[in-house]
């Protein structure tokens, strides 16, 4: 397990590793969301055909629930007899003996007991991230002390993966908010003062046009001068904005990585491909890394995708398309303009704009959202 960074192949690998080490005919885990749902469940022991039969993936109700606000394990010989038991689909299979484990926040994973005796441990003030759970065992009868102890090993397991994938996206807000304030204070100390100077120095020169030419003259000439200075002081400021891996490695590698990382850190599935992409001109890439980034961050954080798929293809004018389409619950473009939430798109206009480029949304409700933005070559 530890081999593999991907989130959703390690709680993939725990899944099918606690069926198959406690003899279990079925085993699940479910993160929850914060909808009464269930954003990422993984299951073993089920078909791709019985999993679309049974429809729709299961609600916060029942035993799920119970399991969600307990520190211990729920060990039941009869999972059906249990009084917050409320049913199952009807192509479900039949559940009998059932072992559940709380996957705790990882500092309280690793604090806890290893008596398996299903005490809280003083865990309790914890917070349950998901649940990995059993049924059936396969050579009949009810499961044992021993399997509650290999199911808790196993839940701490999967605590750290989950407790990674938020570090993951931490790191990455405290980055961008970093990065946000130390380009302002570059802004306002540089580039500001800059501009300010040569506003008063051209009001300077249209009041001496008529009565002192020369001197008129003199102060066009550092209106000129200014004007090169703070084109400079922007351009730096540009150049410190253009990631070092995009410097060093170019477009593909750098979007390549960064879409990476943010699969390991969402439950939703992201992913990335590109196709005969040539080296485009530094403002250009620039421009699409920019745009992906924007795009990536309104499908992973606003529209409950399951899935987000990024390409990036050349074309034949030796340019760039970049699509970043989501599965997610979309939008209303036109109700979002009148409500005066952008979404971060009059940026990626204002970036495509500034690099010949054309950018393009089409979404709806319920339609998911794709986002195309084709910029030319050199």
């Amino acid at each position: 397990m530890s081999r593999h960074l991907e989130v959703r192949e390690v709680l993939r690998r725990i899944t099918a590793s606690a069926r198959d080490l406690l003899g279990a005919e079925y085993a699940a885990l479910g993160v929850p969301d914060d909808h009464g749902g269930f954003a990422q469940f993984v299951v073993d022991g089920i078909t791709e055909e019985q999993w679309r039969a049974i429809g729709p993936l299961p609600r916060q109700h029942g035993v799920l629930a119970l399991m969600l606000h307990e520190s211990g394990p729920t060990r039941l010989d009869d999972v059906r007899e249990e009084p917050a038991f409320g049913g199952w689909p009807a192509a479900h299979p039949d559940m009998k003996a059932f072992l559940g484990m709380p996957i705790l926040d990882a500092d309280a994973s690793a604090g806890s007991g290893g008596s398996g005796d299903g005490g809280d441990g003083g865990d309790g003030g914890q917070e349950v991230m998901g649940v990995i759970f059993l049924a059936n065992k396969r050579a009949g009868g009810g499961f044992t002390d021993h399997d509650e102890e290999l199911l808790r090993i196993l839940a701490a397991h999967a605590a750290i993966a989950l407790s990674n994938a938020r570090l993951y996206e931490r790191s990455r807000e405290l980055t961008l908010a970093g990065e946000r304030a130390r380009i302002a204070h570059d802004l306002h100390d540089a580039v500001s003062q800059k501009l300010f100077s040569l506003r008063l120095t051209a009001k300077a020169a249209a009041t001496l046009v008529g009565r002192d030419p020369d001197r008129a003259r003199a102060e066009l000439a550092e209106v000129a001068r200014l004007a090169a200075e703070a084109a400079d002081e922007l351009r730096a400021v540009v150049v410190e904005l253009r990631p070092a891996a995009l410097e060093e490695d170019g477009l593909v590698p750098t979007l390549a990585s960064q879409v990476q990382v943010l699969d390991r850190a969402h439950t939703a599935s992201v992913s990335f491909d590109a196709d005969r992409v040539r080296a485009l001109p530094a403002a250009q890439e620039a421009a699409v890394l920019r745009v992906a980034q924007e795009a990536l961050h309104n499908a992973l954080r606003h529209s409950g995708a399951e899935r987000v798929e990024v390409t990036l293809s050349g074309t034949p004018a030796r340019g760039a398309v970049l699509r970043v389409v989501d599965d997610g619950r979309g939008f209303d473009p036109e109700s979002v303009r009148r409500a005066g939430r952008h979404l971060g798109l009059v940026s990626m206009r204002d970036r495509a704009a500034a690099v010949g480029g054309r950018l393009t949304l089409d979404s709806a409700p319920g339609k998911g959202t794709a986002v195309e933005l084709e910029v030319p070559g050199a």
